[in-house]
């Protein structure tokens, strides 16, 4: 099975893992309110909650996706999704599957390696800059994609657009950005339980 770095490399351990800790007996927060913007109070036994079922969900959609397009395209989510950030650009580099995939940039040049191999995708020198490839789709890749992307499509459908409304679904999605919007903004951040980071 395939593993990189970043989100697209947890996906195997699912659930039932053994990297699954309960939480401490002795940790007794749920009580605990935190304040939000409008001073509103939500418990952080609901934080948790969220954070548990949000997580779960992804990694359980990933996998019956997966499974799908592996069983009908011999086509992993590892080599699907960075070949649809591909076909997006029309000059790709590394650094832009690293970044939509939110990955390093050692993670996704191993995944351009592999779907490489498969011939489904070239490197071609970077005509401004001689220190990067452009990456592109070869008509194998491109035709594979298209099947694949149909039967993703159907997939999102009939797992997301059967379960809740479409307004519903537009502002989970918009929740989501602006909680990775923030999150990415408080990695850029300084740790200030790590005094090593601001000398570093």
């Amino acid at each position: 099975m395939e593993c990189t770095c970043g989100m697209l490399g947890r996906r195997a351990s699912g659930i039932g893992s053994d990297d699954f800790r309960p939480a401490s007996r002795g940790a007794r927060h749920n009580d605990q309110g935190v304040k939000f913007g409008g001073n509103e109070l939500i418990l952080m036994a609901d934080l948790k909650m969220l954070f548990s079922e949000l997580i779960r969900f992804e990694t359980e959609l990933w996998n019956a996706i997966d499974a799908r397009l592996r069983f009908e395209h011999d086509l992993p989510m590892t080599r699907f999704e960075p070949m649809q950030v591909i076909a997006r650009h029309e000059a790709c580099r590394v650094n832009d599957i690293a970044e939509e995939l939110a990955i390093t940039v050692g993670g996704a040049s191993k995944l351009v390696d592999r779907i490489e191999a498969s011939r489904l995708c070239r490197r071609r020198a970077n005509p401004e800059d001689g220190r990067s490839s452009i990456i592109e789709l070869t008509t194998a890749g491109g035709k594979l994609l298209d099947q694949a992307t149909e039967t993703f499509e159907e997939e999102l459908a009939n797992r997301l657009g059967s379960a809740v409304s479409a307004q519903s679904l537009r502002q989970f999605s918009e929740t989501l950005t602006k909680l990775r919007i923030a999150n990415t903004a408080n990695q850029r951040r300084p740790s200030v339980r790590n005094p090593s980071s601001l000398t570093s």
